[in-house]
């Protein structure tokens, strides 16, 4: 029960930022190191059965990333349609040099 709770808490805090984000414009909200404006360039990469390799300006994006701090958005993602497992494979993808953190994969 704790545990949906938590998901439950995540996801909330997720959409919260996400409409902040788009009242204020998005112009400089960031999450994790990453400005929300931006975060859809990848999204083709993460979402449906079969996505393309990741585009060079995802790849810029990622390398960015504070991938600890993605690692607490994991469990909100699949609302977003977004598959976690392919969103923290994308590091390697983009052949960054920091590693995603174990609790990720």
């Amino acid at each position: 029960m704790a545990m949906a709770s938590e998901k439950l808490l995540v996801q909330c805090l997720v959409a919260t930022l996400l409409l902040i984000a788009a009242v204020e414009g998005a112009k400089e909200t960031t999450i994790c190191n990453i400005p929300l404006k931006k975060l859809e360039q990848c999204k083709p990469a993460v979402t449906g059965e079969n996505p393309p390799p990741p585009t060079k300006e995802c790849c810029s994006l990622i390398k960015q990333a504070d991938l600890t701090c993605l690692c607490n958005y994991k469990d909100a993602l699949p609302a977003f349609q977004i598959e976690p497992s392919r969103a923290f494979a994308l590091p390697q993808k983009c052949k960054c040099k920091h590693p995603v953190p174990p609790k990720c994969k």
